[in-house]
């Protein structure tokens, strides 16, 4: 309501890609006197040297669309996809993903914002299930393996007017309108604030880091993965989109989409210039230059901060209230990222146990 009542447009379209890892097993323990995990995947590397190896597995970061037999789960997709589709929620594809032990990614058709939230959500349980029953067990953490890529949640969004998608302008910069660019504008401006309700968690920020695709750069692209913002070639009017890029499946979707509609909002009422694109390799620029280009916040602590200094656009039309924010910044803090503070991990005894 609060977006029909802006003029800007009637319907917003979001889309998720989900990724996620696909393991045989795993243990965990977190006690005063002991913590570890241990992850167990046939197919990860470190599985070539075990019992009953049949070879073949894949290496960090080398695990994009293999062919089978290398990728040992595309039965087991193509499960997770009849089962969405049975359950009424219309799916595009699946493939294997780049890191090892099973990281995968389903597509879902795109939809309004609401439903694609509720098909979110049906999506994560129906996976889980379907894996549980298959003997497999399923994570959606961002960053579950040390050295290699994480798992995030990039969120594709367009706006329409009618049958007119309004982010669509053969002219402009990858096809973009400038209400586009006002709307890139808006994600850039509040991004750090953003990241409190996208990628919510303290394992969210063990992902975005260089190194690993994920999006460091608070800056937008045609091209550049490392960018939060990408805007994914498409001569299409249909298919033109804004992808953000930070976001990953630990997030309630509810909030995360809403967060990211009012920001881009936000962007487009109040003419947020996004400045230039950023098609350069950002991994390789100078450090002066580097410099100059504001990077993700690092931690859970940081972006909750920055939640509590910056939420005014969340509040407009009463979509978000400044009581749910004060909670949820409250219960974060306390049950998150304190509960991981004041723990010590197994890899500070490597480093510091002989001190």
């Amino acid at each position: 309501e609060y977006l029909k009542s802006t003029g800007v447009a009637d319907t917003a379209y979001f889309a998720p890609e989900a990724e996620f890892f696909v393991f045989d097993g795993i243990r965990y323990i977190s006690t005063p006197n002991e913590a570890s995990f241990s992850i167990e995947s046939n197919e990860a590397w470190w599985s070539s040297n075990e019992a009953g190896s049949k070879g073949g597995q894949i290496q960090p970061k080398r695990g994009y669309f293999p062919t089978s037999p290398t990728d040992t789960l595309q039965e087991l997709r193509n499960k997770f996809m009849l089962a969405m589709i049975e359950a009424g929620v219309p799916m595009d594809l699946h493939h294997h993903e780049v890191a090892t032990a099973g990281q995968s990614e389903m597509s879902m058709t795109f939809t309004t914002l609401t439903r694609m939230a509720d098909d979110l959500l049906l999506y994560k349980y129906i996976i889980k299930n379907v894996a549980r029953q298959n003997g497999k067990t399923v994570t959606f953490m961002p960053k579950p393996i040390f050295g290699d890529n994480g798992s995030g949640m990039h969120v594709h969004s367009s706006l329409w007017k009618g049958k007119t998608n309004v982010f669509f302008d053969e002219k402009g910069y990858a096809g973009l309108s400038q209400t586009a660019k006002y709307y890139i504008g808006g994600l850039l401006k509040h991004a750090p604030a953003l990241l409190a309700l996208t990628s919510p968690t303290t394992n969210s920020y063990r992902r975005l880091v260089p190194g690993y695709e994920a999006p460091v750069n608070i800056a937008y692209s045609q091209r550049n993965r490392s960018a939060i913002c990408r805007i994914p070639a498409n001569k299409s009017s249909k298919a033109k989109r804004v992808e953000f890029r930070a976001p990953d499946a630990t997030n309630n979707p509810y909030l995360a989409f809403s967060a990211v509609l009012m920001a881009g909002l936000d962007g487009i009422l109040n003419k947020i210039d996004p400045g230039d694109p950023q098609d350069r390799d950002l991994y390789e620029l100078p450090a002066e230059e580097k410099k100059l280009i504001k990077q993700v916040p690092s931690s859970l602590g940081e972006v909750l901060d920055a939640l509590e200094a910056d939420h005014d656009f969340l509040l407009q039309g009463g979509v978000f209230t400044p009581d749910l924010l004060e909670e949820y910044i409250k219960y974060k803090r306390v049950h998150e990222v304190d509960a991981v503070r004041l723990r010590p991990t197994p890899h500070e005894y490597v480093l510091y146990f002989d001190a």
